[in-house]
């Protein structure tokens, strides 16, 4: 009898397979990959037949995976991790000078440029794919139940479109830009454009600083961006179909964010919102690790990580904050990959890479030192643990400036940086009891949410899967013209028909005056 659950287990899982069903991934590499891993792990789990077509030249999308099947294409261009690794860091030569209006568009330039061409170099991949005929015709042959797709690079929009599959994204990004400016009503008043480090409370000034902001960022995807997509579409579908409706008929948006962290705005029926959905309960510390946090006593623990592309900082910037750090009784683990500080403290950990989710659910660590990425700063929110900003570029200093507004974070601008300034900033957060407060506020409100973010994600993912589509969710709004969609077509015909009216009404009175005066004026002869 020992022998029964063993069995019922076993043909559990073969009836989870017999259900299952089969996706086709087009990810996204470098940190996007991390985020697309969590899906690609709970769709296997559940018993659903995963496939990533995969560039040859990944960086961490591997060929060999336990929870999916991979198809690799021979790629030698795209996002070279070398490449990013020396655009980061001219990046943040820039960033450390002083922020002026010509240093804001200097860098937008810059960054506009250097993914102008990594938007080219992906299609040009995707055309590779397109054009491998027996390739595409395994594809079709596969009858795959729709595509999962990252669109912050577009490709995997049109791969969709050409399978003729159900489109699901997981975003938070397009290629234009934040994500719900491509499918949710925005209005400027009150919906702060990413990049402003505005609120949903805005000022005339902070208005029109927001609108000029819009209308930079519509010229920047113009100049940069529109026409490698369009260009595209018009070689592989056609002159008549526009690259944004290839992206805007997604059936499903898995966004990558919540209200806990998003100001309240407009949304779509088929946007769902999957913020935190990587986050998960702290497991055990390694051995060492916990070793070195259980030493720093009553004072507790502070994590510093920037992320992958940002743990080498510029020497001078890094013995500064070194020296901070040796100044305070608590312990630092620090992910650091550059050469070690001169002045480096007993009570500081460098590391090549460390536990963060697990350190940051550790009940020993009081403070996050980090870039401001979204999966950072969502699992501070999923642990409670007030934040010390550090932003740089790309979204991160709005991710900051959204968390110092709830009173959160404390930010420090790395072009003035020194180790007395980011010591205050450190100990400000660490014994101003606000900043936790307010940080274990956000935590409750995340967590009080009747369905977890990954269960409600693979949900609307089955879903897809189970009605071939969710096209009963999409808006129409945009495929209505500007003119249809703000309805000046009908206010100008309802004003022509008053004005008709009014002209009409002058005309008859006009006319019945005269009648009048002309019989008074035969009567009088």
């Amino acid at each position: 009898m020992h022998y029964f659950p063993a069995a019922l287990l076993a043909f559990l899982s073969i009836l989870s397979q017999v259900f299952g069903g089969k996706v086709l991934v087009y990810p996204l590499d470098g940190s996007h990959w991390v985020n697309m891993k969590v899906l690609i792990e709970e769709l296997h789990t559940r018993g659903h037949n995963v496939t990533v077509l995969r560039a040859s030249n990944s960086w961490y999308i591997k060929e060999e995976s336990p929870f999916y099947t991979s198809i690799t294409v021979y790629n030698s261009g795209g996002i070279e991790k070398e490449l990013l690794d020396a655009f980061t860091k001219h990046i943040l030569v820039i960033r450390r000078e002083k922020l002026s209006f010509w240093t804001h568009l200097s860098l937008a330039s810059e960054v506009g440029m250097f993914f102008g061409e990594m938007h080219r170099n992906q299609l040009d991949l995707m055309g590779k794919i397109f054009e491998n005929k027996d390739l595409m015709a395994s594809l079709q042959t596969a009858k795959y139940d729709l595509v999962l797709t990252d669109p912050a690079f577009g490709g995997g929009g049109f791969l969709a479109r050409r399978l003729g599959l159900p489109l699901v994204l997981n975003v938070r990004w397009t290629m234009h830009g934040e994500a719900h400016y491509e499918i949710a009503p925005s209005p400027l008043s009150y919906v702060p454009l990413p990049g402003v480090e505005l609120t949903d409370k805005m000022t005339f000034a902070q208005r029109v600083q927001n609108v000029m902001g819009y209308i930079f960022s519509v010229y920047h995807k113009t100049r940069f961006i529109s026409s490698h997509y369009q260009s595209f579409c018009n070689k592989y579908f056609g002159s008549e179909i526009n690259y944004k409706t290839v992206l805007r008929d997604a059936d499903i948006w898995l966004m990558r964010t919540d209200f806990t962290f998003e100001f309240p705005r407009p949304t779509m029926p088929n946007i769902v919102y999957m913020g935190g959905f990587q986050c998960k309960p702290a497991k055990s510390l390694p051995a060492d690790l916990e070793k070195f946090v259980q030493t720093s006593g009553d004072h507790g623990l502070i994590v510093m990580s920037l992320g992958t592309l940002f743990s080498h900082l510029p020497q001078d910037i890094t013995e500064e904050i070194a020296a901070a750090f040796a100044r305070l009784p608590q312990k630092i683990i620090w992910r650091h990959t550059g050469p070690r500080p001169v002045n480096i403290g007993n009570n500081t950990l460098l590391v090549d890479w460390l536990p963060q989710n697990d350190l940051l659910g550790h009940p020993q660590t009081k403070v996050f030192i980090t870039h401001g990425g979204t999966n950072g700063i969502q699992e501070a929110i999923y642990h409670g643990v007030p934040i010390l900003g550090l932003p740089i570029v790309f979204d991160q200093p709005d991710n900051l400036s959204r968390m110092k507004v709830r009173g959160t974070a404390k930010l420090v601008d790395i072009a003035e940086l020194n180790r007395t300034m980011f010591l205050q900033a450190l100990e400000e957060v660490l014994y101003n009891s606000s900043y936790k407060e307010n940080m274990q506020r956000l935590s409750k409100l995340h967590h009080d949410q009747p369905m977890k973010p990954l269960d409600r994600a693979v949900f609307w993912i089955e879903f897809v899967m189970r009605n071939r589509g969710a096209p009963h969710l999409r808006t129409q709004s945009f495929r209505m013209s500007w003119i249809e969609y703000h309805s000046i077509d009908v206010i100008l015909t309802l004003l022509m028909i008053v004005v008709l009216c009014c002209f009409m009404i002058h005309k008859i009175i006009t006319f019945l005056c005269f009648k009048v005066v002309f019989k008074k004026k035969i009567k009088a002869e």
